[in-house]
């Protein structure tokens, strides 16, 4: 048998005999699982973003732990199996590819994610083009997938000069209203932020990741003002704020030795 399929098989075994034997296992629910499905993300993707990868792996076995166990409740209450989740995902990868299982031609990325959406519309039966957006995902990663999904049906700027030159508008907006002192200036930053979150898309930068390093980056340095000041045996609290400062540069520059 493939090793790939013994492995996965001996799972789907250790998940019928938690179901059976183990009482913590036999109480859990989707609503039980959906938070800690949740957790596991967030596991994996820092995980990805420190390029731990033994974490990764790790990560990843704990997600699969989890469809695998909400194809068994789903199994138990006669919805679905584990079987009908893997063919129906096969069918979408096969149908989402006819440049690869059929006579279709996409030769770029950007290509196949144009045909996605396509399919997406008239054969899957979605009814616009955002409607696999989820509503509760965070904010920023939303508004990158929004300006992904609609640019696959061609409403994208030409160039990146183009998106910048919007950047700058939008700001030049947003300082109107903020010296206006305007009830307008939440909306005028949103659109600063959703302009600038489009300009990463066309440098090919996630901007959740960009986002995320500059938090590490920023604690990084932060934390190490606060061990210079636990040093001189002295609360952050104690130190001016031009000696924040000169830690603050000495942290940046311990970075690039």
């Amino acid at each position: 048998m493939d090793e790939r399929l013994e492995a996965f098989q001996q799972l789907l075994n250790i998940m019928d005999d938690l179901r059976a034997k183990c009482p913590w296992d036999r109480e859990q629910t989707f609503d039980s699982l959906r938070c800690l499905t949740i957790e596991e993300t967030y596991e994996l993707s820092d995980a990805i973003v420190g390029k731990n990868y033994d974490d990764m792996c790790k990560e990843l076995g704990d997600l699969l732990l989890h469809i695998v166990f909400y194809a068994k409740i789903a199994e138990e209450h006669q919805l679905f199996d584990i079987a009908k989740v893997i063919r129906q995902l096969n069918d979408k990868l096969v149908r989402r590819h006819p440049h690869i299982y059929g006579d279709a031609e996409s030769n770029t990325a950007s290509e196949v994610r144009q045909s996605w959406e396509k399919i997406k519309l008239q054969k899957e039966g979605n009814r616009s083009v955002l409607g696999g957006v989820p509503q509760s995902l965070p904010a920023l990663i939303k508004a990158f997938r929004i300006q992904e999904k609609v640019s696959g049906v061609g409403f994208d700027w030409d160039n990146t000069s183009q998106v910048w030159e919007k950047v700058q508008e939008e700001l030049q907006e947003l300082q109107t209203e903020v010296a206006a002192h305007s009830d307008k200036m939440e909306d005028e930053f949103g659109d600063v932020l959703f302009a600038l979150i489009n300009y990463a898309r066309f440098l090919h930068i996630t901007p959740e990741d960009a986002l995320e390093k500059t938090n590490r980056k920023f604690i990084k340095r932060f934390q190490y003002i606060e061990k210079q000041a636990n040093i001189s045996n002295r609360k952050i609290t104690d130190l001016s704020l031009e000696e924040m400062e000169a830690y603050w540069q000495e942290a940046k520059l311990s970075e690039t030795l």
